[in-house]
């Protein structure tokens, strides 16, 4: 009779304990969900914002029309033009926010990014030879170059970083990035200037902007960014792993080096395929991860998808913005995100500690 009343005491105790933290589980993800669809709902708002705003100011009725496929008329002629540009920064800048997200994963590193890394300007490289060297001049032409010269810098820059003494820190990679950036930046320009007639072309594409976006270009990236995202997504549950260190993660099972490269294989198809439509824009990858971890934490299986609705809000606002800015002529998505972004690159720098995610 004794005994058993130790037991029944402890059962009740254990079961309550489990009930509460399985509650509290689904009150976090409950939480999260309503999260994500306010961000969606924010960026389906950008998106009519985007379709409207311009040199022109269009009405509703026309916005609908639009949106239906009438083009008769300025008014709805000027919105058929802005939906596939629209589009375009919603897939790309989603595709940003995921690579910044899974780059920070895979080098445990805060200040990751396709453009900090110098991953944009490696992808840049390899189009401006395709289109000075080559006579490309279609992204169908040299999406495979963008990805081929992101892939190539990224390895590049890792290698790199993980040279001395303490390995890839994020501090280290963070200055081998921006280094190797400077120098194939130097390249492109030293490429240009022997090629007067493609001068103005490139130095617009290197800005970064989603202004030529059209449907062609909208259905020659789409696949790979969807390739891109599917493989980051599978690897969220791997990154999250990683985040407790390599020797912890083998310990639980997680093949550290078949994630790495997983994820970083689907972050470079990402970027690469960005870069090849809408240029180098960068900063998007550093400072949208950021914050969203302010409101989901660190686990990779929520901070993708958010990553990528905020992604999305982000450079589609700055486009509005940059026609808004410097009206009836257009500022390129990649100076403002270069504004918005350069303040929180150098808040993260200037911490005491840069310490590792």
């Amino acid at each position: 009779m004794t005994s058993a009343t130790p037991a029944a005491d402890t059962a009740p105790a254990g079961g309550t304990a489990s009930a509460g933290t399985a509650a509290g589980l689904r009150h976090r993800a409950l939480k999260r969900t309503a999260w994500l669809l306010v961000g969606v709902g924010v960026l389906l708002v950008i998106v009519v914002l985007s379709t409207a705003v311009g040199s022109r100011h269009v009405g509703l009725g026309d916005i609908i029309a639009a949106y239906g496929g009438s083009t008769e008329g300025i008014d709805r002629g000027a919105v058929a033009k802005r939906i596939p540009r629209t589009v375009l920064a919603v897939i790309t800048g989603a595709a940003l926010g995921v690579t910044g997200a899974v780059m920070q994963g895979v080098t445990r590193n805060p200040l990751a990014d396709p453009g900090i890394l110098g991953i944009n300007t490696g992808a840049s490289l390899a189009v401006v030879l395709g289109i000075t060297y080559l006579s490309m001049t279609r992204a169908s032409d040299y999406i495979w170059l963008a990805l081929a010269g992101a892939a190539v810098t990224a390895v590049f820059v890792y290698v790199i970083g993980s040279l001395g003494h303490g390995g890839a820190t994020p501090l280290k990679l963070a200055l081998a990035g921006s280094a190797t950036a400077a120098a194939l930046t130097s390249f492109i320009s030293a490429v240009t200037l022997t090629r007067a007639d493609i001068v103005d072309l490139a130095r617009d594409w290197e800005i970064g902007g989603v202004g030529g976006g059209t449907w062609d270009s909208i259905r020659l990236v789409a696949p790979f960014l969807v390739i891109g995202f599917v493989v980051c997504l599978l690897s969220a549950r791997g990154l999250n792993s990683l985040a407790l260190g390599d020797e912890l993660a083998t310990g639980l099972g997680e093949k550290v080096w078949l994630t790495r490269l997983s994820a970083a294989v689907g972050a470079v198809v990402l970027c690469g395929a960005s870069t090849a439509v809408t240029g180098p824009v960068g900063f998007v990858g550093l400072v949208v991860p950021h914050a969203c971890r302010l409101l989901v934490g660190v686990d990779h299986r929520w901070l993708i998808p958010f990553s990528a609705v905020a992604g999305a809000a982000l450079l589609t606002g700055a486009d509005i913005l940059g026609r808004i800015v410097a009206r009836p002529a257009e500022l390129e998505v990649g100076i403002l995100t270069a504004l918005v972004g350069a303040p929180v690159f150098i808040a993260i720098v200037r911490r005491r500690k840069v310490r590792a995610l």
